[in-house]
């Protein structure tokens, strides 16, 4: 058919093969991958450097306290986590017990609850793998630098931006380019936690969800497939960009 099923992104033929629908879709997409991205990020990175602390005691402890969410399968989390939040789950009935809320929260019957919902869940899966990834980056700064600032009278501010960030920004920014190309190809977060047919997963799907669902729910098949052709462009896009930020940092060029 050529490019009839990428055309038929753009158009408005009815139903679920709407330009508009692709397009509340991709902007909720990025928008989830922003804040999924950068929250897991900055949160993973903070809690790193506080167990990364030579006054912290129990490291060992602390990393395996976040790696249990990792060992544990992360459907299982997921299907837990989607229980409790049910209207006659625990979180609900505990929060009306102690007289905070008159009725239920709708957590996954409205829209904007919904992908609230979905980015704090994300948090518990996404930031252990930061904070191992981090943890590694930071063991391989050498000592030495920080006693060496410590002794010049530097103090811990300015021992983090002029030793620290030079040190590990372009690995941490692998990682957050990583991080994020993971987070736009989303799927098990959603569609885990959002009954699928649920009145909010309209306004909730993320673009790989809703050409799964164009694919075997609703037999779109050659449509599905432009839309992750697309998909792949814009992360091919990012990607790129990585690279070429990276050959910079490192001094490739």
């Amino acid at each position: 058919v050529g490019f009839e099923n990428f055309a038929k992104v753009f158009s408005n033929s009815g139903g679920t093969v709407n330009a508009a629908l692709f397009g509340r879709v991709l902007v909720w997409t990025l928008v989830w991958a922003f804040f999924a991205t950068f929250l897991n990020f900055f949160f993973g990175m903070f809690v790193a450097m506080i167990i990364n602390r030579k006054t912290t005691h129990f490291k060992g402890f602390w990393r395996a306290c976040f790696s249990m969410s990792i060992a544990v399968p992360q459907f299982v989390s997921l299907l837990v986590m989607h229980t409790m939040l049910q209207p006659q789950g625990a979180v609900n009935r505990m929060l009306q017990t102690w007289g905070w809320i008159d009725g239920p929260l709708p957590f996954f019957t409205n829209a904007t609850w919904a992908r609230v919902t979905v980015i704090i869940i994300n948090l518990w899966v996404g930031i252990p793998y930061t904070i191992m990834q981090i943890t590694g980056i930071l063991q391989n700064i050498p000592a030495d630098q920080y006693e060496a600032a410590k002794i010049d009278g530097a103090s811990p501010v300015k021992r983090f931006f002029s030793i620290t960030v030079p040190l590990i920004t372009p690995s941490l920014f692998f990682v957050l380019t990583t991080t994020l190309i993971s987070t736009l190809q989303i799927f098990d977060v959603i569609y885990m936690m959002i009954a699928p047919k649920s009145s909010a997963l309209v306004d909730s799907q993320s673009v790989v969800m809703y050409f799964f669902r164009n694919a075997f729910e609703y037999s779109k098949k050659g449509y599905a497939s432009a839309i992750a052709v697309l998909l792949f462009v814009i992360i091919m896009g990012i990607t790129a960009v990585q690279m070429k930020l990276q050959r910079k940092w490192v001094n490739y060029d």
